[in-house]
């Protein structure tokens, strides 16, 4: 399946994936929300697009980023050229 947006897969319970998802709400960056917890079609997809099992995952356009934390992201979105609105 392929989306416009980016994917941020997730998992229940996953303090990171939590502090992942305030980041991309309070910078206002559209993207798509998967589960792995509750849809195995998202788990298998994820490990194939990051060959392991560990969340989050963020598949921005192709360019893929596995198991991370909000430290590693804004670097990340950087070098995508993604520009940050400041948080309100």
């Amino acid at each position: 399946m392929s989306s416009e947006q980016p994917i941020l897969y997730v998992k229940t319970g996953c303090p990171w994936c939590h502090e992942v998802q305030t980041f991309f709400s309070a910078h206002q960056l559209d993207h798509e929300l998967r589960n792995v917890s509750e849809d195995a079609a998202a788990r298998d997809e994820m490990v194939t697009l990051s060959g392991q099992t560990k969340a989050p995952v963020l598949n921005w356009h192709g360019a893929v980023l596995a198991d991370f934390g909000v430290a590693e992201l804004a670097p990340f979105l950087r070098e995508q050229k993604v520009t940050l609105r400041a948080a309100e």
